[in-house]
Parts: structure tokens; C-alpha cells; sequence
């Protein structure tokens, strides 16, 4: 890439290209955008942001346009704005704002083409809001029963959306869970820099302060779009925050990993729809935090990365069919905060992220 960022986003565009937007760069956060073509394998830098931002998140809309909504930016300022990317003009443009500000927070495509925007980092995180692109407006919906950040959000097969864990806001708040009605071939050169990870932003813009003062959640959530209404579902059998979800193809939810009071998680667990029960399932090899999950054309899942040690260059592989996790090969990088993205082709694509000593432009080809 261009640019050494981590807290970034990626998406993949209805062309096949790449868009990565944003991060935490040289002391600073970005609004700079870049696209890679898996065609020829080049980034080329597109046009920027109007706002510097990281920890937002990147939503590919029905009409091809690209939603991006809060984030922090440099003064440290939780964001409400939100803009839109038009691929086919290369252009941003604002749209209108988050009725709340947000950062850690998670975005989800509803069938009807909406987005759903829910929890994250301000006094009001346990609210929701959802997006109308058409309209270019956003509307209240119902309020998550438990405010949470660094939680998941997974749209179900029926259309529902599935929240899981989260951190509260206040280490006082309950547990909590909801449900919302190949080898690795590198790409670029990596920019070592004296930027590590742990001097990300002051104050509670800090990396620690991510990982701080707060205790992972078990509980879920149903969110039916139909209603606009949230209603508990069962609890996870670990809380977690900083985890990974993933739908499976037969509509099963797979959770790994995270962090549990200051304890970091190799442990696994399915949520079935059907029964809203959740069960164990294999553990992973490795303990893993802010690690990316991708579920694979053939079904299974791969996660990468996360972590504070070794298992920031591992890989490994979960199948469905079994429950079972199996270590693949290593990527070149150690990577933490970095972006996935699985291709029109089936290749993945990781970009970015930092070793907790140095950030990467790199990127590799699963």
C-alpha cells in the first residue's frame, strides 16, 4: 500500500476491487483511500476522505456506493459524521450524520438494503440507528437492552442480526449478548517506523484504554428489522470482547477468541438460530484479540492474526463439518488491527495492520 495504517477498513467493491479506507498511520490518523486491483496486483491511491478517521467502519451499499460511518480522528474527537464513496467517480461526498458518535462500534447490510448502525464508544452506546440510502437519512430504531462496544453484529439467514459480547462502557456493566430483528504471497514493501501501536492516540483515544476498564459480555441479542424491537437470546458460555463471529453456510454463528478480563481466548462456540442455544466447539491453537475471520468459498473459516506474541503471524482454519481448527501456513507479517478481504477469485487479501513495534504497508495474498 501507499500508506503504513492499522484500524483500517476494507472492502470489496461489485468491480473486484479492493477499497481500504482510513487508520492509524504516522502519528496520525488517515483519510487517505487506496484501491487494489486483484487483476495486476497494484494499489493506486484514490481520493481522500473528508474526514481522518479510525476504527469506523465500511459498508458496501446495494447501489455500489460505500458508506462509512465514526470513528476517532486526530483531536481525538468521537465521530457522528458519515460519508459516501462513488466508485465509479472516485469521489467522496458527505451524507448525513450518526445521530450519535461512534467508534468501535458495528455497521450491518439488512436485506432491505438499509444499515444498521449499533452500540460503540458515546454516552448512548446502547443505541441503535438505521441508514436509508436512498432517502440519505438516518432514523432511531429500538435500543439494545445492554450498551457495548467491541461487540459483533452477524445478519442471520431469516434477516435478523445477531450481537454477541462487547465490553460495556463501565467494568460495573452486566454481561451481556444480542441478536438484531493456499500459501501467503507478499505484495509491496513493508515501511518499518518508530510508530508502535501502543502510542495510538491519548487519553481515551489510547490502545490501552481499548483493553481497559472494562469486562467482556456473554449475553445476545435478537434485533428483528420487521419491529425495530431487540430481545435477549441465550448467553455465550465465555464473555467476550475483541472477538470474531462468523455465519456459517448452514446458518450457524462461530465465535472465537477475544478477550475476557484482561485474559486473552482461544476458545470457540457455535449460536444455533434454530434453538438459540450455543455450544462449544473446538478451541483454536492460539489465544487471539482483534484477529480477522473470513468465511472461504469452501466453507470453512480462516482466521488470522491477532494477539500480542506468535500468533500474530499464524493462521489457521476452522471446518464446519468437524469442529476442529487446523493450522495453515504462516503469513510474511505479524499482524494485528490489519484488514481481510476475500476476493471475487476466493484469495484473500490482508493489508496493513502493525506488530506492536512497526506498521505495515504490506500486504499478502492467501
Amino acid at each position: 500500500m501507499t500508506n503504513i495504517r492499522y484500524g483500517h477498513t476494507s472492502s470489496v467493491l461489485k468491480n473486484g476491487k479492493v477499497l481500504v479506507t482510513g487508520g492509524y498511520g504516522i502519528n496520525a490518523s488517515l483519510n487517505s483511500t487506496e484501491l487494489y486491483d486483484p487483476s495486476n496486483g497494484i494499489w493506486k491511491t484514490s481520493s481522500s476522505m473528508r474526514n481522518a478517521r479510525v476504527w469506523h467502519t465500511e459498508s458496501v451499499l446495494n447501489d455500489g456506493n460505500v458508506l462509512i460511518t465514526g470513528g476517532i480522528n486526530n483531536n481525538n474527537t468521537y465521530l457522528n459524521t458519515a460519508e459516501l464513496y462513488d466508485p465509479i467517480r472516485g469521489t467522496w461526498a458527505m451524507t448525513a450524520n450518526l445521530n450519535n458518535r461512534r467508534f468501535l462500534h458495528t455497521a450491518s447490510i439488512l436485506f432491505d438494503g438499509n444499515v444498521l448502525v449499533c452500540g460503540g464508544s458515546d454516552i448512548y452506546s446502547n443505541r441503535a440507528e438505521i441508514y436509508d440510502p436512498l432517502l440519505r437519512i438516518w432514523t432511531a430504531t429500538g435500543n439494545m437492552n445492554d450498551a457495548r462496544e467491541y461487540h459483533t453484529a452477524s445478519v442471520l439467514l431469516d434477516g435478523k442480526v445477531l450481537v454477541t459480547g462487547g465490553r460495556g462502557i463501565y467494568s460495573s456493566m452486566p454481561q451481556i449478548n444480542q441478536y438484531y430483528s493456499p500459501v501467503a504471497t507478499p505484495i509491496g514493501v513493508d515501511t518499518p517506523n518508530n510508530q508502535s501501536a501502543s502510542n495510538l492516540l491519548n487519553s481515551e483515544g489510547t490502545v490501552s484504554s481499548l483493553y481497559s476498564n472494562g469486562i467482556g459480555q456473554n449475553s445476545s441479542e435478537l434485533y428483528d428489522p420487521s419491529t425495530g424491537i431487540w430481545t435477549l437470546t441465550g448467553s455465550m458460555n465465555t464473555s467476550r470482547y475483541a472477538h470474531s463471529a462468523s455465519v456459517l453456510a448452514n446458518g450457524k454463528v462461530l465465535i472465537a477468541g477475544g478477550i475476557y478480563n484482561d485474559t486473552l481466548l482461544n476458545s470457540a462456540e457455535l449460536y444455533d438460530p434454530s434453538t438459540r442455544i450455543w455450544t462449544t466447539t473446538g478451541s483454536m491453537h492460539y489465544e487471539r484479540y482483534d484477529h480477522k475471520a473470513s468465511v472461504l468459498k469452501n466453507g470453512k473459516i480462516l482466521v488470522t492474526g491477532g494477539g500480542i506474541d506468535k500468533e500474530l503471524y499464524t493462521a489457521e482454519l476452522y471446518d464446519p463439518l468437524t469442529g476442529t481448527w487446523t493450522l495453515t501456513g504462516n503469513m510474511n507479517s505479524a499482524r494485528i488491527w490489519h484488514s481481510v478481504s476475500v476476493l471475487n477469485d476466493g484469495r484473500v487479501l490482508v493489508a496493513g495492520g502493525s506488530n506492536n513495534t512497526i506498521t505495515h504497508n504490506t500486504a499478502e495474498l492467501y
